[in-house]
């Protein structure tokens, strides 16, 4: 039961027809783990607080640094070299009495994740590195429990639900991290500071509505939009077996089979140079720093692109290191009917 004051607390989403007052006690009910208290984690942690998430947890093992706080909006210049999840929770604490907040001021890991991710009902990963990511997916998978994910790069942010209702899971987006080092973070590359605050927040509403069973989430979609162009665009994902199923269907090889190796691209192209349409899938910095030709149609771009690729050429798909191309055969194979190829382990294997 809400008490008096929560329903005062809580009274501008509970006239919501949407949620109304079940919504607001499934909230009550709830349990959310959010894996990182960063730039992610501050805003999606500040609206599930003042939403009325009953019990929410808070998993990270670094401190604040003075490089934090132009995104990491929890934190102020009097936290520098605090850890993270204790401070996150005291100000969140201030926030909202109603919620039971637990911080974990630990990384985590193979050893720790499942009893973690085992207490709480849904789980949000607002991670900056592909081994929590793997590994936070791959245990929601095994323990039967919703994820929402989110990411940020420079100018451009990504959200998704995960193994939601049946839906595809990380691995059918990415079905293996790539190399080490090959994708660089905010540390590296830099981000805009309100980048954060944006996915964040959808992240935020994401898990809402799972837990109050309302609305259309981004379950089977990969929402991305780019804050320098506001551009955004929503990406279908198709589960792995259902893919398979309709190539076959289809009659179409799987991605794996529709590999090649850079020395029959390279015949193909002395060949019937005519006969091919070469696209590197990677970033423009990425293309223009090496290529071997071809166009450049960055991996998110491919959909809007579709109408300047010729229809009675064979593509090939190429990348870093073939990770990102076999994603493009399967992306593509809903509207784009030509035969495809996806260059096996790409550029960086292939001098």
């Amino acid at each position: 039961m809400l008490e008096r004051e929560e329903l005062k607390l809580y009274n501008r989403q509970i006239i919501l027809p949407e949620l109304g007052l079940t919504g607001q006690e499934k909230l009550k009910a709830a349990r959310v783990l959010m894996i990182g208290a960063g730039g992610l984690g501050c805003p999606v942690l500040q609206y599930l607080v003042v939403a009325g998430v009953g019990h929410v947890g808070i998993v990270d093992d670094d401190t604040v640094d003075i490089s934090n706080l132009h995104r990491q909006i929890l934190y102020s210049i009097t936290d520098i070299g605090k850890p993270k999840a204790e401070t996150a929770k005291q100000k969140l604490e201030l926030l909202n009495p109603f919620v039971d907040l637990t911080a974990y001021s630990e990384r985590i890991n193979a050893d720790n994740a499942g009893m973690l991710i085992s207490k709480y009902d849904l789980v949000i990963d607002g991670s900056d590195n592909f081994t929590t990511r793997y590994l936070v997916n791959d245990t929601c998978v095994a323990l039967n429990k919703p994820l929402v994910f989110g990411s940020i790069f420079k100018f451009e942010g990504q959200v998704s639900v995960f193994n939601y209702q049946e839906g595809p899971n990380y691995r059918d987006l990415f079905p293996e991290p790539p190399p080490e080092n090959e994708v660089p973070n905010c540390d590296e590359i830099g981000v805009i500071g309100v980048l954060p605050g944006i996915i964040g927040t959808y992240m935020a509403n994401e898990a809402i509505k799972i837990i109050c069973g309302i609305g259309e989430t981004l379950s089977g979609k990969l929402f991305n939009m780019n804050a320098l162009e506001n551009s955004m665009n929503v990406y279908k994902i198709a589960r792995q077996k259902q893919a398979i199923a309709t190539s076959v269907t289809a009659n179409q090889a799987s991605a794996h089979d529709r590999e090649i190796s850079m020395e029959t691209l390279t015949n193909w192209l002395a060949e019937n140079p005519d006969e091919i349409y070469l696209i590197d899938v990677r970033e423009t910095y990425e293309f223009d720093d090496y290529n071997i030709g071809g166009v450049n149609i960055p991996l998110y771009e491919l959909r809007e692109s579709a109408s300047i690729i010729p229809a009675d050429k064979k593509l090939i798909f190429i990348c870093q290191t073939g990770q990102r191309s076999k994603i493009a055969l399967q992306w593509t194979g809903s509207y784009l009917k030509n035969e495809k190829y996806s260059v096996k382990n790409g550029l960086r294997h292939n001098p």
